[in-house]
């Protein structure tokens, strides 16, 4: 901003333009009243009439020069045009100036004065023209240039028949011999001053609405100038003016005024840091009524020129008579283009209306304008679709009856905090409600609410499917799909809500694990689809035992859970008393037979319970639920075990020994041992059973019942079996290359012989790669395995038996499968359990059992081992009942390679009851493998 510019720019704030105003109206009244009295002396009050005015008029020259060049855009060129306009009125001013002042003349008329004043009009209307709103039609021109003549010609036929028609008069009459100049100068200054009033007048109905403080001030200041102009040229006035007089004040304050109207634009033009919301305003019905009649009003100016002749007598000008006909003229031609202007209009709006009536019958959204008070004053036809409504029985009625009371707080709050909200910050929102429909059923609605005069515009429509969907995913998201019940995601969280609300101190609360003993079984035996009608039956019964506000959940598979809430109870043990015996009636219930189609099916449960501690977490809980029903399945099933901090320590012992049995393979920890066979009748070792051992790096040597029994992995077992297998083979070819050539026997289990997988797919090449004969090795297979199809373990033995290899059944006596074994598979070799063993001397009954299944051994011409002769009077025994080998610490326990070759080179080990030994038969042993997982834990010496 220039110097000459800043006092008179409001500045960026509030108080800056406020002073800048207080300083202009003291400078304008300032002057006002020095040519009020005078100015002191006719010499100053001529100097301030002549060069005080040009001074002004330079700064509106200067000052809007300098705001055009510092802006651009559409505008400039009116502001470069107002600034041409006030140099030449400072021109004039200071020619005027010249021979008042300087020369101390009167200034001869002509002058060129007149021709610089002369000169101040027309570039100001021009500017007008630039600031105003330019039409976008040409009609639109022609009405602008119909209404500049309707006012310019109504002001010049009243000033002419008030002023002008008679100072042209008098004029003529004074002078014989008129001069032209006089005459048309006299002329000039009103007509001029005429047009540029139109053109004020026309133009404030038509200002633009950039800038407008700038446009006010701009027409405010040329109609200050002009109401001077006005008065100087009136007869009354023009014979006694001279300058200095207070008519001054008025050129003087309309140039600064002038000056201050570009600068006060451009304040006006900075955006506000922060705008304040936008009220909603009325349209301007004076301004537009004006706007209306102006044509009426200049051809009410004109019949008032008239009728003035008439009154005061005169004859009619021409002039006027001219005017008033060229005024009525552009009067009916303007009010013509209206008539097809608005006959456009009307067509376009009509076009409109019926393209709006379409878009909102035909919508699918419900549109409703509802009144400050809540009433509704408009309703769209598609309430009738959606609502089931007519749109005629909503409209009058209160918008909160249509709402749910359950949502109307809601709706309420929501509504006023909108309003609230500045519009430009948010324009709309969305409120979801229920709305009652015409069959009285609730109807989910989503709604996007606008402002309209002080109410609401509702823009509604039906989710109510939506949100059935929405909730139908959550509810299948939380749920079993097969039971409906809770499932594992929910049952923790309420289990998680459980213990951190109200009833977090609560010690009575309670976690139930719940599995179905068996069902494999039934799954296996009449289908799959029977199996889920169980788990669909057992999971009704479990959600009818729960109380109401406690929580029957499937985790699952066959496993079930249950959360028992406590009930305020202090005393433990009672609450412990009652829980479990919940617990019971449950597994009661759940052991009820089950109706399947034709079949009566039954399952036993085991539950495991878990009670809430303080600051237990829910992991933690259901964890601990989860062990006691692992330590019930353990302890028989179909029982109820509560849990106890011990069942952890257990869970954390068996871990750390199956992680470090998962390394033992990888870092040789496992050792073959192998214990004699021994023949009863001789004493001669018909062969040797491989066992493995675990030495772990802590020195703890364990024995396959207990490695076997906390590994729980199916794999590493099986690499366990695979690599006792192919040792075994290893070291029974290495003996028999140094002179021992005995056989050796190795269990394994049916499921392991039904592997692809090498070595057992290939048990062949096992032999042929290490050199062993087909002879010296022997399988055992224990029967007690219900999974394992009799059909495919029958072909698995048949096809071992080409190779050579002999069977033996391991545990015989104590599965449920052995007769069926014995009628089936083909077996060579009868092992007889260890646990009828133990007994044969001391139970007369288990003494009748081996006995007579030594017998069927001996009928199907079956040799028989004995496992587990530990005592010389078991020998005595057994050898009675003609069994015709045994193994155990009778003879000898378990024994590393060296010692084995030690006692193969005997040959032989003391009987009880035989005088003499015998020779060794070595050619004659037999492949035996060693007894059930319960071995001899004797390690070697």
């Amino acid at each position: 901003m220039s110097a000459l510019g800043a006092p008179l720019s409001p500045g960026p704030a509030g108080s800056s333009g406020m002073r800048s105003r207080v300083l202009l109206g003291l400078v304008c009244a300032g002057y006002s009243v020095g040519a009020a009295a005078g100015w002191g002396s006719p010499r100053v009050a001529v100097f301030m009439g002549d060069f005080g005015l040009a001074a002004a008029a330079l700064v509106a020259a200067v000052s809007c020069f300098l705001y055009a060049r510092a802006v651009g855009g559409r505008l400039r060129p009116a502001w470069l045009l107002f600034s041409l306009s006030s140099l030449m009125a400072a021109c004039g001013n200071a020619v005027w100036g010249w021979y008042e002042v300087v020369l101390g003349v009167p200034v001869p008329a002509p002058s060129l004065a007149d021709v610089f004043f002369l000169c101040f009009a027309p570039p100001a209307i021009i500017g007008l023209l630039v600031l105003a709103k330019r039409p976008v039609t040409r009609a639109g021109w022609i009405c602008l240039g119909l209404d500049a003549w309707l006012i310019g010609g109504s002001l010049l036929t009243l000033a002419w028949s008030l002023a002008l028609a008679h100072a042209h008069a008098t004029q003529l009459a004074g002078v014989q011999d008129p001069d032209v100049a006089p005459a048309a100068l006299a002329l000039a200054y009103p007509l001029l001053d005429i047009v540029l009033v139109s053109m004020v007048l026309a133009l404030h109905f038509r200002r633009s609405g950039v800038n407008r403080s700038a446009v006010n001030t701009a027409i405010a200041a040329l109609a200050l100038t002009v109401l001077s102009d006005a008065v100087f040229t009136s007869p009354l006035l023009r014979s006694t003016y001279h300058s200095g007089q207070l008519l001054d004040a008025g050129w003087f304050a309309g140039s600064l005024l002038l000056a201050y109207a570009p600068w006060g634009a451009r304040r006006a033009h900075r955006p506000p840091p922060r705008p304040d919301p936008p009220r909603a305003v009325a349209s301007r019905p004076i301004a537009g009524s004006l706007a209306a009649l102006t044509p009426y009003l200049a051809a009410a100016v004109c019949t008032l020129g008239i009728l003035y002749n008439v009154v005061d007598g005169r004859r009619v000008d021409r002039v006027v008579i001219f005017t008033a006909c060229t005024v009525v003229l552009a009067l009916v031609v303007r009010q013509g283009i209206m008539l097809l202007d608005n006959i456009s209009l009307t067509q376009e709006l009509a076009q409109k209306e019926n393209h709006f009536r379409s878009l909102v019958q035909g919508s699918s959204d419900v549109i409703m304008i509802a009144a400050p008070d809540g009433t509704l004053r408009y309703v769209s036809p598609a309430a009738a679709g959606v609502y089931g409504r007519d749109a005629e029985d909503l409209v009058g009625s209160e918008l909160s009856s249509l709402i749910h009371p359950d949502d109307l707080g809601r709706f309420v709050h929501e509504v006023r905090r909108f309003l609230a909200a500045p519009p430009h910050e948010e324009p709309t929102t969305r409120i979801e409600c229920r709305f009652r429909s015409g069959t009285g059923d609730w109807l989910h609605v989503e709604s996007t609410v606008n402002r309209h005069q002080g109410g609401l515009l509702l823009n509604s429509r039906d989710v109510t499917e939506r949100v059935r969907l929405q909730a139908q995913l959550q509810h299948n998201a939380e749920h079993d799909p097969l039971t409906d019940l809770p499932n594992r995601a929910l049952f923790t969280a309420r289990v998680r809500q459980a213990l951190g609300g109200r009833r977090a101190s609560d010690p009575g609360t309670a976690v139930l694990f719940i599995d179905l003993d068996g069902f494999k079984q039934v799954n296996d035996t009449i289908g799959h689809q029977a199996g889920d009608e169980l788990l669909i039956q057992a999971g009704r019964r479990l959600q009818d035992s729960v109380r109401a506000g406690d929580t029957a959940a499937r985790l699952g598979g066959d496993e079930f859970a249950a959360l028992i809430l406590g009930d305020g109870t202090r005393d433990q043990g009672a609450r412990e008393y009652q829980v479990h015996e919940i617990a019971e009636r449950l597994r009661l219930t759940l052991s009820q037979p089950y109706r399947i189609g034709s079949h009566e099916v039954r399952v036993a449960a085991s539950i495991g319970v878990a009670f809430a501690e303080p600051a237990i977490s829910p992991t933690d809980l259901m964890r601990n639920a989860d062990l006691a029903m692992y330590r019930a399945k353990a302890g028989g099933k179909d029982r109820v075990e509560l849990y106890a901090p011990q069942m952890q320590a257990d869970v954390v012992r068996r871990t750390e020994l199956a992680t470090r049995l998962r390394s033992a393979l990888r870092d040789g920890e496992f050792a073959l041992l192998h214990q004699p066979v021994v023949h009863l009748a001789s004493g001669s070792v018909a062969a040797v059973a491989a066992q493995a051992r675990w030495r772990s790096a802590q020195g703890i040597l364990f024995t396959p019942a207990e490695f076997l029994r906390v590994s729980g992995d199916d794999d590493r077992t099986a690499e366990l079996g695979r690599w006792l297998l192919e040792e075994a083979v290893a070291q029974a070819a290495e003996r028999t290359r140094a002179g021992h050539p005995v056989a050796v026997s190795v269990r394994l289990s049916a499921a392991r012989l039904l592997e692809a997988g090498p070595p057992f797919g290939s048990v062949e090449a096992l032999l042929t790669r290490h050199g062993l004969p087909s002879g010296a090795l022997m399988i055992e297979v224990a029967d007690s395995d219900p999974r394992v199809s009799f059909d495919a373990l029958e072909q698995r033995l048949v096809a071992l038996r080409r190779l050579g290899v002999r069977i033996a059944l391991d545990g015989f006596g104590s599965g449920y499968a052995a007769i069926n074994a014995l009628r089936r598979l083909p077996i060579d070799v009868l092992k007889l359990d260890r646990n009828l063993v133990e007994g044969v001397v001391e139970s007369a009954r288990l003494h009748k059992i081996t006995s007579g299944l030594l017998r069927i051994a001996c009928d199907l011409g079956l040799q028989s081992v004995a496992d587990g002769v530990d005592v010389p009077e078991q020998v005595l025994a057994l050898r009675a009942m003609g069994c015709t080998h045994g193994q155990g610490m009778a003879f000898s326990g378990p024994l590393d390679e060296y010692r084995l070759r030690r006692a193969l080179v005997r040959g032989e080990f003391p009987v009880p009851g035989v005088p003499a030994p015998r020779p060794v038969m070595a050619g004659g042993s037999i492949p035996l493998l060693a007894g059930s997982h319960t071995e001899t834990p004797v390690p070697p010496t």
